[in-house]
Parts: structure tokens; sequence; C-alpha cells
């Protein structure tokens, strides 16, 4: 699911939840017995306990929605459920003899609720916990009466499980034909660029391979991340677009005002795609690749960790192939120099932390650098395909 889609979908998830959960409660022990039955029925002792733990969860949840780890919200308020409801029927009817099952009506919400998310390690998390919480019950408890509820929810995630599978057919068909659709703008923009600067021609496509391998290699992106990652990497020079071919392709070097012109292009290309959805969660890798460790780059003058942590990976991937790449002005360097000069980069225009996980991901670059088909178009890498 997409990061906002999911953020979405849990905010609507966990209000319904705390709504269902004590509304079922308040009707079941305050207004059924004075208005329906008409005789008082006594809630659990410890019925207010769950309530208090699932109430203490929400300030977690805000914390991981500011970590953007919206993800994990639905598994960790599902298990606290789980176990705290476990643990408060346990208590409640160990050592009595007439156990029947007291869930909440929240239950067949969670299991009704489980195609929402997309996810079928999710569903079998919640269908196979609430199943172990009552077969545990029965035979603690020496139960035979939960086999209704067990049956319950066997039935209802039968249900769930064929809404998901055709959920999932669904978002599977919408997202490749979208993503289809973003690769032919994205080849189309690329084009267009190499067209106006031959120089550059493959540039993007290497950039975006070299930084897509070094972010494997220092962080755990998911496959949406990694593809918005490597289509903003391939769109980083956009903004040269605005750059006249004049300065552009000049084969010497440029003047103080030629070169303020230049540092014109990371700004442009930015507000050019700010929108564009799939690509907008990384713009800052195309307004920031040219910023330094030391704040002598440009267009913000950002200094240290004030850059974004792709935007750095992507300045030393681009610095890489400029290197091993011809230019109008100079042949293309040895691999070895390259990486020399990446070395001594360290603290001034690099990372010092990215400077080391360079000389990890170094044998792969250079890997990638003597296969790379130098005439070929570019394509998607099977490591972020869908």
């Amino acid at each position: 699911m997409l990061p906002n889609e999911e953020q979405r979908t849990v905010k609507w998830f966990l209000l319904f939840f705390y709504i269902i959960l004590i509304g079922y409660d308040f009707f079941s022990y305050y207004l059924f017995p004075i208005f329906i039955a008409h005789k008082d029925i006594v809630p659990p002792k410890f019925l207010y306990v769950t309530y208090i733990v699932v109430m203490l969860l929400i300030p977690f949840a805000y914390y991981l929605n500011k970590l953007k780890k919206q993800f994990w919200i639905k598994y960790v308020l599902s298990i606290t459920y789980i176990i705290t409801t476990f643990s408060v029927e346990l208590i409640t009817s160990y050592g009595k003899d007439d156990y029947t099952y007291s869930g909440n009506i929240v239950e067949v919400f969670l299991i009704l609720s489980l195609p929402l998310f997309i996810n079928k390690r999710y569903f079998w998390f919640v269908s196979l916990g609430l199943t172990a919480k009552y077969l545990l019950l029965g035979i603690i408890l020496n139960s035979s009466y939960v086999i209704i509820a067990i049956i319950l929810i066997t039935v209802l995630s039968i249900m769930s499980f064929f809404l998901l599978v055709r959920f999932q057919g669904y978002v599977h068909a919408i997202s490749t034909s979208y993503d289809n659709q973003l690769q032919g703008i994205v080849k189309g923009v690329i084009a267009t660029l190499e067209l106006k600067d031959p120089y550059t021609r493959g540039h993007s496509e290497r950039v975006a391979s070299y930084a897509l391998l070094f972010a494997q290699k220092i962080g755990d992106f998911s496959k949406e991340d990694q593809k918005s990652f490597y289509y903003a990497c391939l769109l980083h020079d956009i903004g040269k677009v605005h750059i006249p071919d004049s300065i552009l392709m000049k084969p010497g070097k440029l003047t103080k005002e030629e070169f303020e012109t230049i540092k014109l292009h990371p700004g442009v290309g930015a507000e050019a795609v700010k929108n564009v959805e799939g690509i907008k969660d990384c713009i800052c890798v195309i307004r920031s690749h040219h910023e330094r460790w030391d704040g002598k780059g440009y267009p913000d003058q950002l200094k240290g960790e004030e850059i974004p942590l792709l935007a750095r990976v992507t300045s030393l991937a681009d610095a890489f192939d400029a290197m091993t790449s011809s230019r109008s002005y100079r042949a293309a360097m040895p691999v070895e120099e390259a990486y020399q000069r990446i070395i001594e980069g360290k603290g001034s225009q690099f990372d010092p932390m990215l400077v080391e996980e360079f000389k990890k991901v170094f044998p792969a670059w250079v890997e990638f650098h003597e296969k790379y088909q130098w005439t070929k178009q570019w394509e998607l890498p099977k490591e972020v395909e869908l």
C-alpha cells in the first residue's frame, strides 16, 4: 500500500476501532439492560483494563506516525488488544465452571477490515492471533464454548480473505498501469534532456543505478521508497532544460555569470516536478544533489546533516559518474582515480559516513560501470519492479 493511503487507512481504522470497542460495551452493559432487558447486567470485573491499555497506545501510534512508520500501528494495536483481552478473560474466568464467550464485536471489525490494508501477512497475523486466543482460553479453562467463537472467526476470515485477494488484484493492475505511465513520462523527459545535451547521454540512468545500489546498502527502504528514489535520481538534472545550449555545451571554462545560471537548475527541476505523484516524496534529491557537506554547495548552502540523506547519496553518485564519463571539455577518468577523488572529498564535499560506505559499495559500482551498455535505453531495475 502507498504510504499516504496507509496513513489515511490507519487513521480511519483507529477511529472506528475505538468507537466500536467502547460503544459496544456501553450499549451491552448500560443501554441494553435499562431500555431493552430491564434487568441489571454486571460488567466484567476487569472490563476497563482493556480500555486503559488500548488508550495508552494512542500516544505511541502518534509517535509512529511522526516517524512515518504507520505500517506498524495496526500490528501493535491488534496484538495489544488480543493479549490484553486474553489476559482479562483468563483472570476473570479462571477457576469458574461457567465460562462463556464474552468478546467485543470489535473483533468482527478487526477481521472484516483486514482487506483494507492489502496485506496478507497482516491478515494471517490477526486471524490466527484471534483463533489462538480462543483456542488457548478453551484449553486452559476447559471449555468447549469457545468453538462458537473459533467457527465465527473462521467464517469471517474466509470472507475477508476472498475480498483481500480481489483487492490485491485491483491494486496490482492499477499500480502496474500507473507505473508504466510514469516510466513513459520519465523516459520522455530524459530523452528531451539528452537531445539538448548529448554529452550527458546515459548519465541520469547511471547516477540512478549507482545511487540505488548505495541506498540498498545503507538503509532498509521499501520497494515503493526505492522506486520513488530511482525516478527522482533519473530526473535529478531535469532543470537543465532551462539552461541555454550555449552554456550547457560550452567546451571551455564557464564565466561567473554562466555558472550562476547553471546553479539554477536544481531549484528549477524541483519546482517542475514537485506535484508529480511517485516523485514528490524525493524532491530533495533533485533540489539538493549539489549541496556540499561543508555548506559551500548550492542552491541553499545546506551543511552537514541539513542535507537530506538521499540527496547526499545522489551527490556522491553524480560526482562519480561525472568523473568516469566523457564531457565536452575532458575525457573520462579511470574509476580508480574517481575513487581516490571521492575519498579526498570526505568531510568537505561529501558526508564522511557515506564515504566510508562508498568504500564498501565501490566494487559493485565498478562491476556496473564495466557491464553497462553505453548505448541502451534505461529500464527500471529488477530490484524495484512490482
